[in-house]
């Protein structure tokens, strides 16, 4: 029987000692819901101190979308890393598929990024990710991933 983990079940000191990103590239603050095996939702809080921002349309700040799909991919490697159940290993971005952004996202927004397993073979896991912003679908994609030894 899977099950849903409370908002503090996956905080920001179990996703540092997962994913090998420090700033400024860990992307995810935390992880809302998981469900081994099956999805996963992390959430980012989009804040005009990121560093992208002084360079990315400078008066008009977006967030650039392949740091969307990058924070989706953390997610994914979350999902991916405690669904193995594994430990000294490290998941690796391979591949980005069907890509699309829908509305851009600014400093403020609360980026809700939801990762669906597609499939899972041996140490390859294809994903389904969204993103949202108060409900509304701002980017989508079909990401893959491996976990090897570090």
């Amino acid at each position: 029987m899977a099950t849903t983990v409370s908002e503090t079940a996956i905080g920001i000191g179990e996703i540092l000692n997962i994913l090998p990103h420090r700033y400024p590239f860990l992307l995810i603050d935390k992880i809302l819901e998981f469900e081994a095996g099956k999805r996963a939702k992390g959430l980012k809080n989009v804040t005009i101190n990121e560093p992208f921002f002084q360079g990315h349309f400078p008066g008009h700040p977006i967030m650039p979308g392949v740091l969307i799909i990058e924070a989706m991919a953390q997610v994914g490697g979350i999902l991916a890393f405690k669904s193995a159940n594994v430990t000294n290993k490290v998941v690796y971005f391979m591949g980005i598929d069907a890509a699309r952004f829908r509305r851009p996202v600014v400093p403020g927004d609360a980026l809700e990024l939801t990762l669906e397993v597609k499939k899972s073979r041996g140490s390859i896991w294809t994903f389904k990710g969204e993103a949202h912003v108060n409900g509304t679908l701002v980017a989508e994609a079909e990401l893959m991933a491996t976990i090897m030894e570090r």
